[in-house]
Formats: structure tokens, C-alpha cells, sequence
């Protein structure tokens, strides 16, 4: 034993190593915590002060994985030497109890048995199966060599945790801090509740990319364009989500970006002018017959009116910096319920954030021509809507992510 151990009293900690490697780890974590390491690296510091860390929780889910190595291992690296610059360094282990990764692993085990069972009992298993990897996962935490106070740890589906995270919410809501609205998140249909971004995967995936023409009727657009003719112009989007139309409540040009209003075949068309001759050939337009009737900034087209192509409402030309010319017309179809470029530029217009989709992903039973139709289906009912209407420009599969 070490002076400086002698002069405060402590037990003797050095660990009697074995020759035999295989045994050497067990015994090695046996007598750490007979002899209680953890304590009395915590009683031989604090002449510096102290530092706590709480745990920025890993999901009870699962054996542990590279991830929970790294992260706990700097962990514990951060612990043991701020005690040792004389900071008692308390680390206070913790789990997230919560979400759709233990319902879903939890439903697979039930079967079709969950249907049977009443809200209250499927919570029950899902907090029986988070304590089951809790513990799994600390012995394996404890296999690294992490110490910390593995017997307290705190657990976010305590009922003193929840009830804590329940009061600061209803605080917030007492000062006046909690507001009411609407904003497109991911969502499972299949599992009918939200996702985070981290639980999104994207894979290579082919849709349908249609060009489809918005009426525009209202006589502002002759201020805009001297020949322009109302009663035949139109303006074309393009879009790879063709379901989304039926929540679509703008169009959104770009302010700086020139836009053309040309003609074909006895109909006026509004798109960017860079886009005008891939357009053309996406809509199998001969450009010959492509004639053009004027030009201007999407600024001078602002709140121009246009019609929603087969629903007897406004598509008000909106004005977005996210608008680019990589593809499409640089005139973008705007759902605000469905994308959250297009909820940020509709807030500024004060246009309504509608999705009128239930948690299955089914349209409402107000959605004429859809109701009831799972969004996961309707993009060939949707395209054939705006074709028996006259309004499909183009169409063509594409494969993206």
C-alpha cells in the first residue's frame, strides 16, 4: 500500500493478479466491488470540490454495441481522473425507458395477443422488458470497467421521473410557454405514432415524377404579363409525392428568380426560364411551337391566385428562398402539412397547416375523390384524378433516395 493511502486510512486495494488470463477479468470485478472501488475512489478526493455527471441515458434496448463503448469509456476516463486532480466525481449511471423501439419489440413478442390486451398491461410488459436489458446492460457497462453508482441509477419511467417531468411541463404551461399548433413531423403509419429523425432511413426508391399545370385565373397575372390571357394560363410544378396533392395549399417561386410565361398549343404557361426547355421535353412539347410572351421576377408574381388543380379552391403563388432550379419548373408544389420547408413558408402567409390524414395514413372522410385511401396507395388514384381533368403535363418514373 501506498503512503499517501496509509496516511488517510483506506484499505488496501491493490488487486492480487492471477497468471490466468481467463480468470483474471471476473475475479478482477468480483473484488471490485467487494472492496467497493468505486467508494473509496470517492472518499479519497474532494479537496478540489466535487463534479457530478448524470448520464445522458442509452436506450434499454438491446446488448450494448461500439457506440456505448466510446461513449461510456470517455465517460469513465473523465471520472476517474478529476478524482485523481482531487474533484470527488460522482457518475450517476441512467436509462431512457421510453419510446416505440420497446412497444415494438414488445408487440413482436405478443403477437397477435396485444390486440386483446388493454392499454394498461401492454405498458406493464414494455417496463418489465426495459428493466430486463437495464440489467443486461449494466453488468456489460460493468464488464468495461465503468464505475459508477450502478445500484441507484435513475430510470425516465420511474413514477417520481415522470411526475417531476410532468410538473416542470404544467409550469411552462402556467407561465403562459406552451402553445397549441400544428407542424408536420415523420410519422409511422403502420405503428400510428411519430418518429424522430435519427429513426428515418432512406433507401433507393422509384416514384412517380409528374408535371401538373395549376389554372391561373385571376387577372392580376395581366399586370404581371401585358399578354397574358387568364383564361388559358396555368402555372407547372412538378413533384415525386403526387399523394401530397390533395393537401396542396400554394405554389412557391423563388423572389429573384426570372420566370417566363410562354405559349403552346393555344395555352399560356408560367415556369422559371432555365427550366423552359427541359420542361418542354419532360412534357413532350416540340420547342418549334414554344413561343415566348414575357418574363418576370417570381417578386412581381406574389400572391398572384391560381386554382387548385381538381379541388375548387385558391393555390396563391407564394414567394420561398428554398426554391432551386435543379429540377422541376422552379415553381414548387406547397402541402405545409407534409414538409417542413413548406410549413416554414406558409406560416409567414398565415395559410393553414393542413393534413387531413388520420394516424394510419388514411385520407379523412372530408377528402373528396380519396376518402379512406391509404396515402401509401393513392398515388396512381391521385395521377389519374389530375389526368381525367385535363391538368397532367408529363409523367415518368424516377429512382431517388
Amino acid at each position: 500500500m501506498s503512503d499517501y493511502k496509509k496516511s488517510l486510512n483506506l484499505p488496501d486495494t491493490s488487486f492480487p493478479m492471477k497468471a490466468n488470463l481467463t480468470q483474471r477479468e471476473p475475479e478482477m470485478l468480483r473484488w471490485w466491488e467487494e472492496n467497493n472501488i468505486y467508494g473509496t475512489m470517492l472518499e479519497a478526493s474532494g479537496s478540489r470540490g466535487s463534479f457530478r455527471l448524470h448520464d445522458g441515458p442509452p436506450y434499454a434496448n438491446g446488448h450494448l454495441h461500439l457506440g456505448h463503448a466510446l461513449n461510456k469509456i470517455l465517460k469513465d476516463i473523465t471520472i476517474k481522473s478529476r478524482n485523481i486532480q482531487g474533484q470527488q466525481s460522482v457518475y450517476v449511471p441512467g436509462w431512457d425507458c421510453h419510446g416505440l423501439p420497446i412497444e415494438l419489440k414488445v408487440e413482436h413478442e405478443l403477437g397477435e395477443k396485444k390486440k386483446e390486451m388493454p392499454p394498461y398491461a401492454v405498458r406493464r410488459r414494455c417496463r418489465q422488458y426495459a428493466d430486463k436489458f437495464i440489467d443486461i446492460q449494466r453488468k456489460e457497462f460493468k464488464r468495461l470497467g465503468v464505475l459508477g453508482d450502478w445500484d441507484h441509477p435513475y430510470k425516465t419511467m420511474l413514477p417520481e421521473y415522470e411526475s417531476a417531468t410532468a410538473t416542470e411541463l404544467a409550469n411552462f404551461v402556467e407561465k403562459g410557454n406552451v402553445v397549441r399548433s400544428k407542424k408536420p413531423i415523420y410519422w409511422c403509419c403502420s405503428c400510428q405514432t411519430a418518429l424522430a429523425e435519427a429513426e428515418v432511413e432512406y433507401a433507393d426508391h422509384k416514384s412517380p415524377s409528374i408535371y401538373v399545370r395549376f389554372p391561373l385565373t385571376d387577372d392580376r397575372l395581366k399586370t404581371v404579363f401585358e399578354n397574358a390571357d387568364p383564361s388559358r394560363a396555368y402555372v407547372i410544378i412538378w413533384t415525386t409525392t403526387p399523394w401530397t396533392l390533395p393537401s396542396n395549399m400554394a405554389v412557391a417561386l423563388h423572389p429573384e428568380f426570372e420566370y417566363s410565361l410562354v405559349e403552346y398549343e393555344g395555352s399560356q404557361y408560367v415556369l422559371a426560364t432555365e427550366l423552359v426547355e427541359s420542361v418542354a421535353k419532360a412534357c413532350g412539347w416540340d420547342m418549334g411551337g414554344v413561343k415566348a410572351v414575357g418574363t418576370a421576377t417570381g417578386q412581381q408574381l406574389e400572391l398572384v391566385k391560381a386554382r387548385h388543380p381538381f379541388y375548387d379552391r385558391e393555390s396563391p403563388l407564394i414567394l420561398g428562398g428554398h426554391v432551386t432550379l435543379d429540377a422541376g419548373t422552379g415553381c414548387v408544389h406547397t402541402a405545409p402539412g407534409h414538409g417542413r420547408e413548406d410549413y416554414e413558408v406558409c406560416l409567414q402567409y398565415g395559410i393553414d397547416i393542413y393534413s387531413p390524414l388520420n394516424d394510419r395514413g388514411e385520407y379523412l372522410d372530408s377528402v373528396e375523390f380519396f376518402a379512406g385511401l391509404q396515402v401509401q396507395k393513392a398515388n396512381p388514384n391521385v395521377i389519374e384524378k389530375v389526368k381525367e381533368v385535363g391538368n397532367l403535363m408529363g409523367q415518368a418514373d424516377i429512382t431517388h433516395s
